[in-house]
């Protein structure tokens, strides 16, 4: 018992430091100290395809119709709109697999203190380019999606 409340204890205060290394540092920038949209323009330059296409429909999509939901309508790193910052910071674990210039991030923690449905596993890809992780992908273990998956007609013209 006295192990298990020392453990539960350095996850509580080091949440982060146990399998994290630099590929973690550019998947934890996104949820701490502040969550931030992957989406948003100033970022790109973290992410690399296929992501990217879709950030870029996802734009052409919103300046085409400003007042509609774009193609992403929810924060894809949280799989979720909805959260609490404090929650999501005391609650992140991030567990890196590398192999050579890929690696893959997970990204454990709960949207609020309470409530069913709160929990979440993402799946971040990643990909050493020029020194630096840069993001290819996310997927949700939650709720089975991947963002490369995800569809963006919006920004198109039909042919």
């Amino acid at each position: 018992m006295r192990r298990t409340v020392l453990v539960a204890a350095l996850s509580i205060a080091l949440p982060s430091a146990t399998f994290a290394g630099p590929a973690s540092d550019a998947v934890k920038f996104f949820y701490v100290p502040a969550v931030k949209f992957e989406a948003d323009e100033q970022y790109r330059d973290r992410f690399t395809e296929p992501v990217t296409n879709l950030f870029n429909l996802n734009d052409q999509a919103t300046k085409k119709n400003p007042d509609e939901v774009a193609c992403i309508d929810f924060d894809p790193g949280l799989d979720a709109q909805d959260f609490d910052q404090k929650t999501v910071s005391k609650t992140l674990k991030l567990a890196e697999k590398l192999d050579g210039d890929n690696a893959e991030v997970t990204a454990s923690f709960s949207l609020f203190s309470e409530g069913d449905g709160s929990k979440r596993d993402m799946v971040w890809s990643l990909k050493k380019i020029d020194g630096k992780w840069k993001i290819s992908d996310i997927a949700s273990k939650t709720s089975d999606w991947k963002l490369s998956a995800l569809e963006c007609m919006a920004g198109q013209t039909a042919e």
